[in-house]
């Protein structure tokens, strides 16, 4: 794959030796030291060991200088010695160090995990309640309310996690990925997270990649975890971040250039001197909103500023040891990567995304002409700053300067202004330092510590459904209706500096960095660069309690599970393949432009839904346009002639004993990892999934649960596909890695074509298939059948 030239091997070579001396200045092996992966796991270490001795066999097979990404996952293979290596078609088989799930997700999870018959998880795992709190009134009622609503599902959380050896992070704790940064993180570390945003562990020099439920249970049950071996995008930085320029503006600037697809099938590598200027949580930042470009995840190098943060989260003892292990916590000199991408972070401008995607990026002073020329609603309505992207002490520090200063000016916000803590240690600390006072001073609503309207849990009562209107936040993604259901608000990304400075406009054509506004005295003023800490001088106050670790003694812990529950649901197994081709499937739906997991199972209300199969199937599908008559929710039967709801028509179907398929554009199933997007189709009967291209956790998780995930080989037969057609599936018989499948169509006028159909599938893929899911082949293994 690579053509190494003889001064790059000479450079591989000199690096290799260099590796080898710094890897032996001691006598003693690296895993002679035994370094706790958290202070709230003591049994658990860190295994630096099996990363030195995996790269010692693949350095010795490959022959050239290694990415960071590379030496992290190559030193987490099941099977060095065995493990076909080629980046972009070989899959390799990890052992991850530790899995994680929010309450949404974990639900499906752990109900998966327990129709495994394991008694407890092979690696450790934490559950985290930060998906279900709704914003509505404020922190401490909102939380109030939420633990009320949502009792059964956190009584079956907290006895699930007690009964399986998990640990609990309680509603209030805060935002999964923030907890994580705070407390599991580690450099060189391999992890796996059911939501999209896992990658935020990046910031510490993880490899932490977003999965499907089944994926995690596979790891919790000790079984390999498989990944696509990546390609690699290096993202080479210099010059120095300042003024209100921030490590946000970074990610904005790359998801304009790569989009919400180029990152597809790759690990996006960040290098170079400007990474110095960066915090952890700042990187943490740039990391996590990579979920965005369809990256497999992000990461830094290990450097001082890792080394600052573990120390000020009480984890010197980890600090120490990456130091020890700094030379496979870097590139190997002269690693190659398939794209490079440089950006002067000095010359960097802040930037504006969307609306409604994350990849349409503006620098800060073309936003104005952008919103006069494309209409977008000028008044500001909300400026929310948070979430699990940007709530760090060191972004809440600066945007707490820029309410200070327009205070002095006697002002408050224009516009609605809340402001969400990543987790409770964060709270506490801004709280005792001030900045959460000097928010609220003008005007701003502090909400509990969860994800609230980043994943559309916000009461919005401020503009009616339909309404136009424009939002802008520090959080990630803003798919249409993705932050309040309502497909008319026009969302925007940026900092939150800006965000702040915004939000006392209250106009979308302001620019704080030459705009002035009037303060309260009629006198215009500017703003100042906004400033901050990215630690706590005095350190960080933890705050309140909020974990449960599982007790020594499990086996008297009751799981709780109501058999009368809406919203927890025992599993029961899907069917196995029959062996025969599918004939003459009707088509559900064919979607029509951008189709993500939020089109496919909703958020918002149907949260509630995660740990019910049978009710949250009633969102499926509900928000993808119907190419027939450019409607959502709106399909028309093939078997009555009736129109109808989605969910239902595939119901009737799936009743009647017919099996069908959806067809669908470009990145199907970009967004979040919600794996409900493939166990609902695959609940309500469907059999495969065709489309353009496929968004990469939606694809595996499809695979995971018995469905075929398929693609046009040439895209275009995208446009021959008419929504009334019957499709046969054929070459099933020989279903095999890398050979195509077969299309027949019937068209409704009574012509016939035939359209090829690629996939990946590899031959432990094709087993879930043909068993019916993986957790079927799982279970049955489990039983030596």
């Amino acid at each position: 794959m690579f053509n190494l030239s003889s001064r790059t091997t000479a450079a591989w070579r000199s690096a290799k030796r260099l590796a080898a001396g710094m890897a032996t200045v001691s006598d003693a092996k690296i895993g002679a030291t035994k370094v706790p992966m958290s202070l709230l796991e003591p049994n658990a270490y860190i295994n630096y060991q099996r990363i030195e001795d995996n790269l010692a066999v693949v350095r010795e097979r490959l022959q050239r200088p290694l990415t960071l990404s590379e030496k992290i996952l190559y030193g987490h293979l099941d099977d060095p010695v065995n493990q076909d290596i080629v980046r972009g078609t070989s899959y390799l088989k990890l052992r991850p160090d530790r899995v994680a799930c929010q309450d949404a997700t974990a639900q499906m999870a752990i109900l998966q995990f327990m129709s495994a018959g394991m008694d407890t998880a092979a690696v450790p795992t934490t559950v985290h309640c930060d998906h279900l709190i709704e914003a509505q009134v404020g922190g401490a009622k909102d939380l109030a309310r939420a633990i009320s609503i949502n009792k059964e599902v956190y009584d079956f959380l907290a006895t699930s996690t007690a009964k399986y050896g998990l640990g609990f992070w309680k509603p209030g704790s805060g935002i999964i990925h923030q907890i994580i940064l705070e407390n599991y993180a580690f450099p060189g570390g391999l992890m796996i997270g059911t939501d999209s945003h896992t990658p935020n562990a990046g910031g510490l020099g993880m490899i932490a990649c977003g999965v499907g439920g089944a994926d995690a249970v596979d790891v919790m049950a000790g079984i390999p975890w498989e990944l696509k071996c990546p390609k690699v995008i290096g993202v080479n930085l210099t010059g120095k971040i300042g003024g209100w320029t921030t490590p946000k503006d970074v990610i904005l600037k790359v998801a304009g250039i790569l989009t919400v697809k180029g990152g597809t099938g790759a690990i996006v590598e960040y290098t170079g001197a400007g990474v110095e200027s960066l915090s952890c949580t700042g990187m943490a930042t740039i990391c996590n909103m990579g979920a965005e470009i369809g990256a497999t995840t992000s990461l830094f190098p290990f450097n001082h500023r890792m080394t600052d943060y573990l120390k000020a989260t009480k984890r010197s003892e980890i600090a120490a040891y990456a130091q020890r292990f700094q030379h496979n916590l870097k590139p190997d000199e002269g690693a190659e990567y398939d794209q490079v991408i440089d950006i002067n972070l000095s010359e960097l401008e802040p930037h504006i995304n969307g609306p409604f995607t994350p990849d349409l990026a503006t620098p800060l002073s073309k936003f104005k002409d952008e919103v006069i020329k494309n209409n977008w609603p000028t008044e500001l309505k909300v400026g929310l700053i948070g979430s699990c992207t940007n709530s760090s002490y060191e972004d809440m520090s600066r945007a707490a300067s820029i309410a200070r200063e327009a205070k002095a000016h006697g002002l408050n916000t224009k516009s609605k202004f809340t402001v969400t803590p990543g987790s409770e240690q964060v709270r506490a600390t801004i709280e005792r330092d001030g900045q959460m006072a000097a928010l609220e001073e003008v005007g701003g609503l502090v909400l509990a510590n969860a994800c609230g309207p980043c994943i559309g849990q916000w009461d919005r009562q401020d503009v009616k459904k339909g309404e136009a209107n424009s939002i802008i936040t520090s959080y990630n993604r803003n798919f249409t209706g993705r932050n309040d259901a309502n497909p008319a608000t026009h969302a925007f990304v940026a900092s939150p500096d800006i965000v702040t400075a915004f939000s006392f406009a209250g106009d979308l054509r302001f620019n704080p960095m030459t705009d002035e506004l009037i303060g309260a005295d009629g006198k215009p003023f500017r703003f100042s660069d906004p400033s901050g800490h990215d630690l706590p001088a005095r350190g960080y106050d933890p705050g309140e309690n909020t974990f449960q670790a599982p007790p020594a003694d499990r086996a008297s812990v009751q799981v709780a599970v109501s058999p009368t529950s809406d919203r927890l649901q025992l599993l029961k197994p899907f069917a196995p393949w029959d062996g025969k081709t599918p004939e003459d499937l009707p088509i559900l739906i064919k979607a029509t432009g951008k189709c993500t997991t939020d089109h496919i199972s909703a958020g918002g209300p149907w949260l509630k839904y995660r740990g019910h199969l049978e009710n949250i199937s009633q969102n499926c599908l509900i928000g993808a346009i119907n190419a027939e008559n450019g409607e959502a929710n709106k399909v028309k039967n093939q078997i009555t002639g009736e129109f109808g709801g989605v969910p239902q028509t595939a119901a009737y179907y799936r009743d009647h004993g017919i099996k069908w398929v959806v067809v669908g554009d470009h990145n199907y199933g970009e967004g979040s990892s919600r794996e409900h997007a493939a166990l609902e189709p695959r609940f309500l009967g469907g059999l495969a999934i065709i489309t353009r291209s496929f968004a990469r956790i939606h694809e595996t998780n499809l695979k995971k649960q018995g469905m075929l995930a398929l693609t046009f080989v040439d895209p275009a037969d995208y446009d021959k596909i008419q929504p009334s057609d019957k499709v046969s599936i054929l070459g099933l018989e020989s279903f095999a890695p890398g050979k195509n499948l077969t299309a027949a169509v019937k068209h409704a006028d009574g012509s016939k074509e035939e359209i090829a159909l690629a996939h990946t599938f590899n031959e432990g893929q094709i087993k879930w298939f043909k068993a019916g899911s993986a957790l079927n082949l799982m279970a049955a293994q489990a039983k030596g059948q």
